[in-house]
């Protein structure tokens, strides 16, 4: 998919993780390239997509969503755990396509809904999302499946 003024956002592949691990860096989540790279590719076998925005270097935004089944509804649904646009790119229409891209992925895979995961702290993601057409639905807790220290 290619938008205005060369822009693409297509299917992220191993050969982006060095741009990948740049970007989730500097939102503060530090991969080594190698283990990106293996991500990757064991997630393009899932039932999901890793969707990148990419004009002329590395990526300037990132899509992550997966597909899973609800007892509430017959159909699918899509749950973004990732929305990133780097810092210097915000404002210029990259997160809006990428939640578009997100969109018709799913609607492609037979999903019915569309969530994305957001902290209560991440004030300006929130917006952006209510902008675009999320409602708030309540709120998530989680917990690591690893035992405290290991």
């Amino acid at each position: 998919m290619t938008s205005r003024h060369g822009l693409e956002i297509r299917a992220a592949t191993p050969i982006d993780a060095p741009g990948l691990a740049t970007l989730l860096a500097a939102a503060g989540q530090a991969t080594d390239v190698p283990a990106m790279a293996e991500r990757l590719a064991a997630m393009r076998q899932e039932a999901g997509a890793v969707l990148i925005a990419a004009q002329w270097g590395p990526p300037s935004g990132l899509v992550v969503l997966h597909w899973y089944p609800t007892l509430d509804d017959p159909r699918p649904t899509a749950q973004i755990t990732t929305l990133l646009v780097d810092a210097e790119e915000r404002r210029r229409g990259i997160g809006r396509l990428l939640l578009k891209a997100a969109a018709q992925a799913a609607r492609t895979a037979g999903c019915g809904r569309l969530e994305l995961l957001a902290a209560l702290e991440e004030t300006s993601l929130r917006a952006f999302c209510h902008a675009t057409g999320f409602a708030e639905t309540g709120t998530r807790l989680i917990r690591s499946l690893r035992k405290r220290g290991s």
